[in-house]
């Protein structure tokens, strides 16, 4: 497959600042509306609290269906037009919410714009890894994955300020002017995973790319871990009395992984993954004990910390070893593997999670998932981190 390529050394072009801006400003849109469409849909429909976050979490379904379909295409059609196939879905889906339909209509569009958004963050991913040169992909992905940490940390924190001073719709609309906005400036963005005149091979649909798959188990894992902190932190909070910390538990853990990530990229682009990852799985194992022990808001901001720290960095290195262990040709479907196993375990582990609950506890929850970190750190050393100490010994040597 021919490949357009990127000579330049400077990672902030101009086409990785709006690649940037479009994620952020896609993922703000989609942390928006998690957090506010569940009292929307009680309030204008009479749901329930468990359709209620039938209605939030839909969205996150939508996007696993588009990662899982966008991967594959991104190889055969290219990132770019699968970015605007994205773009357009989005606008149009969006318009569903409009549409006084009842909540069928609502689940509905939902899952829809979540299946458009999925497709525009796999084709952004793939253009921010190839805009960036090889030696410094560690770090490249690394400051592009903050987008994604700005979106889930600036949406929750607006779409509650917002609708204490305007109503649902008025909040949707001016959240999609912000999109359409940064949409407008897509059309400067000039590389592509391929050349014009690349013809597909004819081949099975595959989802999932078997060299990064291995990997994906780990970060499977990993974020199972996690998914019991977006699930369950806040009533967690509310039960050891904590609220105000827990509040500020996102906004500590935001702020580590602002400070760490770019320093992060660099020193695995200089001296590998495994001298930044198998810190990481330490930081976050004893950052859940600690989370487990919470007895003052200090200790479990301090959790929040460690957590950053760990499964924040692990984030954006394990992506990038996803990458690197795929063929050239397939950035795209390797990236797709990457976030198709971190949102299976989001995204599903809640589900899994809440049957422990009743007999271990919160606290006892946080603690036991320490084994659960403690296997995404056995999966990465057979599958990766074994292999890369055992070259750089022999490079050593030569």
């Amino acid at each position: 497959m021919g490949k357009a390529r990127n000579l330049s050394e400077k990672i902030w072009t101009k086409e990785f600042i709006i690649i940037f801006f479009y994620h952020f400003i896609v993922m703000f849109s989609m942390y928006v509306s998690i957090v506010t469409i569940g009292n929307f849909a009680i309030e204008n429909f009479n749901a329930s609290a468990s359709t209620a976050g039938l209605v939030a979490s839909i969205f996150i379904v939508g996007v696993l269906a588009g990662r899982a379909i966008s991967g594959y295409q991104v190889n055969r059609l290219g990132a770019r037009k699968i970015m605007y196939i994205g773009t357009v879905l989005f606008f149009l889906t969006y318009g569903l919410y409009f549409i006084d339909g009842g909540l069928v209509l609502l689940i509905a569009a939902r899952f829809l714009n979540g299946f458009a958004t999925g497709l525009i963050s796999t084709a952004l991913n793939t253009l921010a890894t190839i805009s960036v040169p090889e030696n410094r992909r560690g770090e490249g992905i690394s400051y592009f994955s903050l987008s994604f940490v700005l979106g889930s940390a600036v949406g929750p924190f607006l779409g509650f300020l917002l609708l204490e001073i305007m109503s649902f719709n008025t909040m949707l609309i001016l959240v999609l002017i912000a999109v359409f906005i940064v949409a407008l400036m897509t059309p400067m963005v000039r590389l592509n995973n391929i050349t014009r005149d690349y013809k597909p091979e004819a081949g099975k649909f595959r989802m999932i790319d078997r060299d990064a798959l291995p990997m994906g188990f780990s970060v499977l894992f990993m974020g199972l871990a996690y998914a019991s902190i977006l699930s369950f932190l806040n009533l967690y909070a509310i039960e050891v009395n904590l609220v105000t910390a827990a509040s500020f538990f996102f906004l500590v853990y935001s702020a580590v992984v602002m400070l760490t990530r770019p320093l992060t990229g660099k020193m695995m682009d200089q001296k590998g993954a495994n001298i930044v990852l198998y810190p990481t799985f330490i930081f976050m194992a004893i950052g859940f004990y600690v989370l487990g022990n919470s007895t003052t808001g200090f200790i479990m901001l301090l959790a929040g910390a460690l957590i950053g720290l760990g499964f924040g960095n692990f984030q954006s290195i394990a992506q990038t070893v996803c990458v690197n262990l795929a063929d050239r040709d397939n950035v795209g479907l390797a990236t797709s593997t990457y976030f198709i196993m971190l949102e299976v375990g989001l995204g599903f582990g809640p589900f899994f999670l809440g049957f422990l609950v009743p007999s271990l506890g919160y606290g006892g929850l946080y603690q036991s998932l320490v084994i659960s970190i403690l296997v995404g750190l056995v999966i990465f050393y057979f599958v990766y981190g074994r292999h890369e100490s055992r070259n750089r010994r022999v490079e050593n040597l030569e």
